[in-house]
């Protein structure tokens, strides 16, 4: 399982971005809603409504419908992939998303975009109680009728602790791009945060991401800060 895990790794309803032209700097907030939903042990539905800032001059919301796969739970010596409990799939070996995502600028004159996602997730657990989870992301994108993909590579760790009856889940991640538009790997990020398990049905996740974009004509670097409301049923 562990040679699974190895690839080219170290990686929201309105966007308030202040941008710095002469630094190409941008500092802004996303904010995102996620809305998971139990088909059965193996399968579940996923819906996502958010931010992003896929292009320089423009701010857009993305919404789209995905279906998560489950392979059987893993049995495990070291019981990290028996806690995490709100999000399922932390509990399983391998997870397959498949997804659809709309693209539609809020600010700029962007085209919409219309994007397949394909996403093969294996995880591993370390002694400690530790999870590494390794995200392998295909998008397949449409801009007005110019197809192009993206490859990206999420490597995360994270650990659940116990404060009392809460229990705070901190995790690091390293992401990296590689779009056909560029031929190169055009983008990587590196984000901090946690989630914070509020009720049997409602978590809240808070992170920093700083993200370096070499994509295009200049470079850009973007500091957000990310709010998720994490909603399972």
């Amino acid at each position: 399982m562990a040679h699974a895990l190895r690839g080219p790794v170290l990686a929201a309803l309105l966007i308030v971005s202040f941008e710095i032209p002469a630094h190409a700097q941008s500092y802004q907030v996303w904010p995102e809603v996620s809305t998971f939903v139990k088909l059965n042990d193996k399968m579940r539905f996923y819906f996502l409504a958010t931010t992003v800032k896929e292009e320089r001059e423009s701010t857009e919301g993305e919404f789209g419908p995905n279906f998560d796969f489950y392979l059987k739970p893993l049995r495990n010596k070291h019981r990290a992939l028996s806690m995490f409990g709100l999000d399922e799939s932390k509990s399983r070996l391998v997870m397959v998303r498949i997804g659809y995502r709309y693209i539609h600028p809020y600010t700029g004159d962007s085209p919409d975009e219309h994007r397949g996602v394909l996403e093969v997730t294996p995880r591993h657990n370390l002694p400690g109680g530790v999870l590494v989870s390794d995200r392998n992301r295909m998008d397949f994108r449409s801009i007005e009728g110019e197809y192009s993909w993206r490859y990206r590579n999420r490597l995360t760790v994270e650990r659940e602790f116990s404060i009392g009856h809460f229990k705070p889940s901190p995790y690091i991640r390293g992401e990296v791009y590689y779009d056909s538009r560029y031929d190169k790997w055009s983008r990587n990020a590196l984000i901090g945060g946690s989630t914070f398990p509020i009720t049997r049905h409602f978590e809240l996740e808070g992170y920093l991401e700083h993200q370096n974009d070499s994509g295009g004509s200049s470079n850009r670097t973007v500091n957000a800060v990310g709010v998720v409301a994490n909603l399972y049923f």
